[in-house]
């Protein structure tokens, strides 16, 4: 233990020596381009380490891997209150990624703000509008001449405000990010949920809804909830049938889907080493489905041998002189440590309906038969954003050549959706494209597809009762195909070849038999696969956009006729009184994702019409009153209707919605929170919120309440009358007062807590973010 005054010194004359070593270094060479399609952008390793320094004297204790790179985009490191889960941090990401289906209503918010040009590197990926139904090619075609008008949109809009354009067919957003843009230290936030998956490659990259992209595009700081640290210390080596995937089905078993909210996930150990890269990828991206802020690995040789082959070698290089703010300090402190010894871990399988009811594979067979979930395997899905990189790819080839060997195919239908254009490209040219269609595979195109709900499946009809598995990363109720009674498996891409294969869930490839047509028993010997290709990737086709130079003259084109597109109209202003008298338009019974507040599927077509998608919403929630979906009572007329058709009858009034556990959990979709905002909805008040979504409700002006005793929400019957008081002195901390008033005369009193701070409660003010943003200027 020394005196603080001597720390301070040692460190002053290490960072002394340190400097004199990096600028020797660059000397040589020109500042490191963020990406090869962004010359004119340069990573800043320097700046980011000047205020982790700043920081870590400030706090004087070792950081966290999460709290470098976080802290180290701070606006202000010197004043900045920092306390994990309790401050708000004012942030500086480095850049901002968009997916076609949040990018419509993120940059018709930017054309709303008014700003000329984007104040960081931007991009836009078209990846969530096109529907698998045939193959790739002709799905891919299909779904250019549909959304025609919408890539229109995105293509002008990102040309004139200087943002990169990746057209249809070039592949999912997070496998396009880990290729291209994400960098060990850089802090990118991303319009999708699953943004996180940069963190296998040691980025901080985070999930939001677009009007957080909008305050990064436009160069205001961002705010973020400072988030606690959860370490996962990994030992052991993968190996045999276990996977990388198998990691996060653990995890997510053991902390559910709402375990990680408000925090990062921080893997480290020993066994880190064992993962490739696109290996931790998987990891991160599923972080999602436990509700994290984001999920991160620490920077080694994995990543590093990932960027050379992805052409960013002179990243590495730079990233090496930098190598120790890219891993956690010796000694730092995690808010909750769990450990998995990989050299233990067995393959897994989560499901049916959520993605973190966990079962070893060996345990599936008997547990399906108690449940009574369907052991016929109709389908197996491999590919998507979490499971697409080149060694799933041919790990799965691996078996699928086993069984063709053998004279077999697969029993049950399989689908293959390569992550992006050149994993489509390279696997193509290596043969196992080939392979995998052999073995009874569809190729399907570059996108996110089933995965979304975007697959017009005729196998099975809707209310059918059937089993399908997955390498995908969620499996709500109807999330795949809109069929209820679909029961999703979550797993491996080995595993769900080895199951499609066998056509059954009764099925463990470790000890099970498979026969071949001649009646000879075989068993599949574990899966192998080259982590990267040997004669490196190929490129593909070109589908990238650059932004023109002078971008301004560029038009946009909204119709005032589309039903596609519809420029915005800005919300009202808060009144300045108490919300009064407010009906509830639906009690929700039970989990309530944002696929049940806006679906996905078929109304992605509207996501960039406000009016026209508020259609959906919640029709997918349950309704306490009748444990029915989409149908409530009009407290009005005495009649029932869809919930949309109520919301809107009530819109002048206003009303809320009462909801139970974690609610919006899920897709990042903000129009899961502007769609309650354009009907009419005031206050959503719950028992908890994902974390996302109540930040996309605070943006759009709506308040986000929680009951201070969860046992209030037994109090509020379908036909109450609910008045918010206390809004005057709307203060941080201070929580605000619903009077609940019955119809038989009776009233309760009950306390609601919130989460916002000054910043946020000038939001609700001003009746959204994007108002008080309009006013500051």
């Amino acid at each position: 233990d020394f005196p603080l005054n001597i720390i301070t010194k040692r460190q002053i004359k290490s960072e002394h020596s340190w400097r004199i070593h990096v600028s020797t270094a660059f000397s040589a060479k020109a500042k490191v381009a963020m990406s090869r399609f962004e010359p004119g952008s340069s990573i800043n390793y320097e700046k980011m380490h000047e205020n982790i320094n700043i920081v870590r004297r400030r706090l004087s204790r070792p950081l966290t891997l999460s709290e470098k790179i976080v802290y180290g985009h701070l606006d202000d490191p010197a004043g900045q209150e920092i306390d994990r889960g309790r401050t708000y941090l004012r942030l500086r990401p480095d850049r901002v990624a968009m997916q076609d289906a949040t990018a419509q209503m993120a940059m018709l918010q930017f054309i709303s703000s008014g700003l000329p040009t984007v104040a960081v590197p931007s991009t836009i990926h078209c990846d969530h509008l096109i529907e698998a139904q045939i193959g790739g090619v002709q799905d891919l075609q299909r779904a250019k001449d549909i959304n025609e008008e919408v890539y229109n949109f995105l293509a002008t809009a990102a040309a004139k405000y200087g943002v990169g354009f990746w057209k249809p067919g070039s592949g999912i957003i997070h496998q396009i990010i880990l290729e291209n843009y994400a960098y060990p230290g850089v802090m990118l936030i991303g319009t999708d949920s699953h943004t996180p998956n940069g963190g296998g490659l040691g980025s901080i990259c985070i999930g939001v809804g677009g009007a957080d992209a909008v305050d990064v595009m436009a160069g205001i700081p961002w705010e973020l909830k400072c988030p606690k640290v959860i370490g996962v210390k990994l030992t052991g080596t993968l190996s045999g049938w276990t996977s990388p995937k198998d990691v996060i089905l653990k995890v997510a078993g053991i902390l559910t889907v709402k375990g990680g909210t408000g925090a990062i996930v921080e893997y480290h150990g020993p066994g880190v080493d064992s993962i490739s890269c696109t290996g931790m990828a998987t990891i991160c991206n599923m972080g999602a489905e436990i509700g994290a802020t984001t999920s991160i690995f620490p920077y080694n040789h994995r990543m590093k041998t990932y960027m050379e082959k992805t052409g960013r070698g002179e990243i590495a290089t730079v990233a090496d002189l930098f190598k120790d703010d890219l891993v956690p300090d010796k000694g730092c402190e995690y808010d909750q440590v769990i450990e998995i010894n990989l050299s233990e871990l067995k393959p897994h399988i989560n499901g049916p309906f959520t993605p973190d009811l966990a079962h070893p594979v060996s345990d599936i067979g008997a547990i399906a038969k108690k449940s009574g979930w369907p052991l016929e395997v109709k389908v197996g899905l491999i590919g998507s954003c979490t499971n697409s990189s080149y060694e799933d790819m041919g790990r799965a080839a691996s078996l699928a050549k086993q069984a063709l060997d053998k004279g077999l195919k697969c029993k049950a239908q399989f689908t293959v959706t390569p992550g992006s254009e050149q994993i489509r490209a390279t696997i193509e040219r290596d043969g196992y494209a080939k392979i995998l269609s052999d073995v009874g595979g569809i190729v399907l195109a570059n996108a996110c597809g089933p995965c979304i709900g975007q697959w017009d499946r005729k196998d099975v009809k809707k209310g059918e009762k059937n089993t399908i598995v997955t390498s995908f990363n969620r499996n709500f109720t109807a999330r795949n195909d809109a069929n209820p009674a679909t029961h999703a498996f979550v797993t491996s891409p080995e595993i769900v070849t080895a199951l499609a294969i066998a056509g059954t869930l009764d099925f463990d490839p470790e000890t099970d038999y498979l026969t071949t047509p001649s009646g000879e028993k075989f068993k599949l010997e574990p899966p192998t696969g080259d982590e990267l290709p040997s004669r490196d990737f190929d490129p593909g086709q070109d589908t990238y956009q650059h932004p023109p130079a002078e971008g301004g003259s560029v038009k946009v084109n909204v119709s005032p006729s589309s039903n596609r597109l519809q420029l915005l109209e800005p919300f009202d202003k808060w009144h300045g009184k108490d919300l009064e008298n407010m009906r509830v338009l639906i009690k929700v019974k039970g989990k309530c994702t944002t696929d049940h507040i806006s679906a996905a599927g078929p109304w992605l077509k509207f996501r960039g019409h406000l009016d026209n998608i508020s259609n959906n919403l919640l029709i997918g929630a349950v309704n306490i009153e009748n444990d029915a979906v989409n149908k409530i009572k009009n407290q009005l007329t005495g009649e029932y209707g869809g919930v949309p058709d109520v919301a809107r009858y009530y819109k002048v009034k206003s009303w809320v919605v009462v909801g139970d556990e974690n609610y919006g959990e899920g897709s990042s979709r903000e129009h899961a929170a502007l769609e309650p905002r354009h009907l009419g909805g005031r206050a959503i008040i719950v028992k908890s919120f994902a974390r996302i979504h109540e930040t996309n409700l605070k943006k759009q002006g709506l308040l986000p309440l929680t009951f201070a005793d969860p046992k209030d929400y037994d109090k509020i019957r379908p036909d109450d009358k609910i008045s918010i008081t206390g809004l005057k002195s709307f203060a941080p901390g201070k929580p605000v007062t619903a009077v609940i008033k019955h119809s038989d005369g009776n009233q309760d009193s009950i306390s609601l807590n919130h989460t916002f701070n000054e910043t946020q409660i000038e939001w609700f003010q001003a009746g959204s973010a994007l108002n008080r943003m309009k006013e500051l200027q």
